[in-house]
């Protein structure tokens, strides 16, 4: 059934699908609010996935309103929570302001990211995830597999998730190789859907020595990748992307090396569980490798015996044996980079 919003929201894409079985207790639906379309392999496609399956498995109906972009997405709140959602989730760091005031006009809960001191119990969750520990890891891989001895990251912001991601992968290359040069990119200051330049700051990177990218960008990501398909390394070999949140392994042309992937749906089934408890906004979600919210993803361009090593150093990870902290403050994550481009 496709539901399309009132002309001042033309653009909006709103499908309502009914995942089956009995509206559990008094959570009758959820409703997901993305900036992007559900096709990017990353950000938004898994915030959509993810928020089906865990509709699907509490027998609630779930809303997708997606395409929204980084604009005044109030109305489209108001629609939603008109409508009869139980819950708004708003996928996007630019809706934080908007979807608490919408919360707190029509008392309907919702959940924001990147605002960990918003919570406010029965309206206002936060679910600012951090896939730090298996960044750490990439960090590792890109240490061991790097020929140039030199890799960049390129962000599309300095987020808090992205911070960590950084920071937690600059952590792992100088644990696996001190002498491995990292250069630090930004794209701007929220240019998360500037696939163009995604593309044009990461051949930057890669014109300083970089042979493999650690790309953190939704939408800009596939400007990142095609700069990781298009130029040549300085040894004039093929340069490696390593992706975040989802699996571009569908598009892979051979150039993804990896992915920190992240699995949301088991912080929207605990927000729906807490909004039958009553619970709603009284804690943080968090995702990480012991459950597998958090991992990273293998693709033939890693050796068995790279992998293997890996693998342990995960162990190490979970097992507390090597202790990953989230890093939050894009100050302290610049600092510990070999360079940072301007």
């Amino acid at each position: 059934m496709l539901k399309i919003l009132k002309s001042s929201v033309s653009a909006v894409i709103l499908s309502s699908i009914l995942m089956g079985g009995a509206l559990a207790g008094e959570v009758k639906s959820i409703a997901i609010l993305t900036p992007e379309e559900g096709t990017d392999y990353g950000w938004n496609q898994q915030g959509i996935d993810a928020a089906k399956a865990a509709g699907k498995a509490a027998g609630v109906e779930v809303v997708v309103a997606q395409g929204l972009g980084y604009g005044d997405v109030r109305p489209t709140l108001r629609e939603l929570a008109s409508d009869g959602a139980s819950l708004l989730i708003a996928h996007a760091s630019g809706y934080n302001t908007s979807a608490p005031e919408i919360a707190k006009e029509l008392k309907v809960p919702v959940a924001i990211v990147d605002t960990p001191n918003g919570l406010e119990k029965g309206l206002v969750a936060d679910y600012t995830l951090s896939g730090h520990q298996g960044a750490y890891l990439a960090g590792r891989l890109a240490a061991k597999m790097s020929r140039s001895k030199s890799v960049g990251i390129v962000v599309s912001g300095e987020p808090p998730s992205w911070n960590s991601q950084s920071a937690a992968f600059a952590q792992g290359v100088k644990a696996e190789n001190p002498d491995v040069k990292i250069t630090y990119a930004v794209i701007g200051p929220a240019a998360y859907s500037d696939a163009a330049g995604g593309k044009r700051v990461t051949e930057s990177v890669i014109a300083s020595g970089a042979d493999i990218i650690f790309g953190q960008g939704n939408g800009s990501s596939f400007g990142m990748l095609q700069a990781v398909e298009t130029t040549k390394a300085a040894d004039g070999g093929k340069v490696y992307f390593i992706d975040v949140i989802g699996d571009k392994s569908p598009i892979d042309k051979g150039f993804l090396l990896s992915s920190v992937v992240w699995n949301i749906e088991p912080v929207y089934a605990a927000m729906i569980a807490d909004l039958k408890a009553d619970t709603f906004g009284t804690k943080h979600y968090t995702i990480g490798l012991k459950d597998d919210s958090v991992k990273l993803l293998k693709t033939a361009a890693i050796p068995d015996n790279v992998w293997t090593e890996i693998q342990t150093l995960r162990e190490d990870v979970i097992s507390g044996k090597i202790k990953v902290d989230p890093v939050y403050d894009a100050a302290a994550v610049r600092a510990l980079m070999t360079s940072v481009a301007q």
